[in-house]
């Protein structure tokens, strides 16, 4: 499946090294504070993984909104596209505006509001009478709205847990799980419009409950009084104000890398998205699929899903994230040739398998990756509305390339397209996506002498105190062992 939203954003979530684990030194580019960042968005498991779930589904059921759309509204292929594109452009542009600003807006309030716009858009969608096309993208515009302030505040929550991965994981498999069921389950409702509309609705309603965390609130520090001067003198100009104005949020990290990543993003959501998008039109008019026999195929294939999110849950970061990034992404790139230029009902279902089995894998480890350019999440916000400002553009790229291409040049054009996407994604899972390991710290690295070998740095204090360069172990010793006798002085 494309970025479909789950992320990016799509989300991962999160094979990643742990937010604060990136092991290569950033550059005065890429770091130019040294100001610690914005506290994190805190979320319960259960919330946290209600939101996953809800904000990326709009974009797992895709296939079967645009190609319901052709009937009643009369629309084309194209015309369709571009309402699911419609959809998936709100939800993208919403997430990049809320990037940055969830702790500040409150995220229980942007959790609760985020989830009544998705239902009453898509109420409002549901309850469309044919023909009445502007009302359909105005509810579908309002409900594209709501799933990104859910998939925003969703992101910041997963970069600020404790095992992103983990997290990742447990809403990447919730997201599946419900998504296969609802393809069994909607073509046996009807194949009229508002039956898949109702069903995001009411999933929404459903996680409004649960949307009754809170966030810890900082103890204010006392203030240092000045001391009572025995006689009435004017404070001396350098004393500080009582009051100091709050210092400014730092600036993102990695600022260089985090760009990459999101445009990269992009298109490796658009070119996934794109098929995603047109998969429904594939099955009935390329293949002669019936509604029933296409719900069961993408059944099948988020099942696949249901086994890639556990593969990725049994590997952890045990095996890093260039392996899983790198050759992931090459082999959806032939799944989606494979699927996109099938002749045959067992190819074009064995491609929608093996692609949706590899999707959550792969992009588990790419939230990983981007938590671990800004513990706060700011990145994991962006990298994941960068995505899906690209998913957006699938739907309606993918029915143009679908009319004007055909199938078999819509096959080379997308999977050449992911694997020009696979090469900077590596480079910056080589650079930021290592597991973490247990590191040393300096006070000030720049003013010690570079050592033989590279010392992480960590700003965690159960790691262990800061070590002074001057007593810092010698190159060649193990981190840990007991030092060796003291150096005789010459005579």
């Amino acid at each position: 499946m494309s970025s479909r939203d789950r992320e990016a954003g799509r989300s991962t979530a999160h094979h990643a090294p742990y937010p604060s684990t990136a092991t290569s030194r950033p550059g005065p580019s890429d770091c130019p504070d040294s100001a610690p960042g914005p506290a994190p968005v805190v979320i319960p498991l259960p919330p946290l993984v209600a939101l996953f779930a809800v904000g990326y589904l709009p974009a797992y059921l895709l296939p079967t909104i645009v190609g319901r759309l052709g009937g009643e509204f009369s629309l084309t292929a194209t015309q369709a596209g571009g309402v699911g594109s419609a959809l998936l452009l709100a939800a993208a542009a919403t997430g990049l505006t809320l990037a940055g600003r969830i702790r500040e807006l409150g995220p229980t309030r942007l959790a609760r509001g985020g989830l009544m716009l998705l239902t009453a858009g898509f109420t409002l969608a549901a309850l469309v009478p044919g023909g009445s096309v502007s009302l359909l993208i105005a509810g579908c515009l309002v409900g594209g709205i709501g799933a990104g302030t859910v998939s925003a505040v969703a992101g910041t929550g997963v970069a600020a847990t404790a095992d992103p991965h983990r997290a990742t994981v447990l809403g990447l498999l919730a997201t599946s799980t419900v998504a296969a069921g609802l393809y069994l389950l909607l073509p046996r409702l009807g194949t009229s419009h508002p039956i898949p509309y109702l069903a995001l609705a009411l999933l929404a309603l459903l996680a409004l409950p649960l949307m009754t965390f809170s966030q810890p609130q900082p103890q204010p520090q006392p203030q240092p009084q000045p001391p009572t001067p025995s006689l009435p003198t004017p404070p001396p100009p350098t004393t500080a104000p009582t009051n100091p104005a709050p210092l400014a949020e730092p600036r993102l990290p990695h600022r260089t890398a985090g760009l990459i990543m999101a445009s990269t993003m992009m298109l490796w959501a658009v070119a996934q998205n794109a098929l995603w998008a047109v998969s429904g039109q594939i099955g009935v008019h390329q293949l002669g699929l019936s509604e029933r026999e296409l719900g069961l195929v993408f059944a099948l294939a988020l099942g696949g899903a249901l086994f890639g999110v556990l593969a990725s849950g049994a590997l952890g970061t045990r095996v890093g994230g260039v392996l899983p990034i790198g050759l992931g992404t090459a082999a959806i790139a032939a799944c989606v040739a494979l699927s996109a230029g099938a002749r045959s009902v067992a190819g074009f279902a064995g491609g929608e398998v093996l692609w949706n089995a590899l999707y959550p894998l792969v992009l588990s480890y790419l939230i990983g990756l981007a938590a671990a350019l800004d513990p706060a999440g700011r990145w994991t916000v962006l990298v994941g509305a960068a995505a899906t400002l690209g998913g957006a553009a699938g739907p309606l790229t993918g029915a143009t390339l679908f009319i004007d291409l055909g199938c078999p040049l819509l096959a080379t054009a997308l999977g050449g397209t992911l694997l020009v996407t696979a090469v900077p994604l590596v480079l910056l899972a080589r650079t930021f996506g290592t597991p973490p390991v247990p590191r040393l710290t300096t006070e000030d690295e720049e003013l010690a002498p570079a050592p033989p070998l590279p010392i992480q740095r960590s700003a965690d204090p159960a790691i262990g105190p800061a070590v002074d360069p001057a007593t810092s172990p010698p190159a060649g010793s193990t981190l840990g062992s007991p030092p060796g006798p003291p150096p005789k002085k010459s005579a």
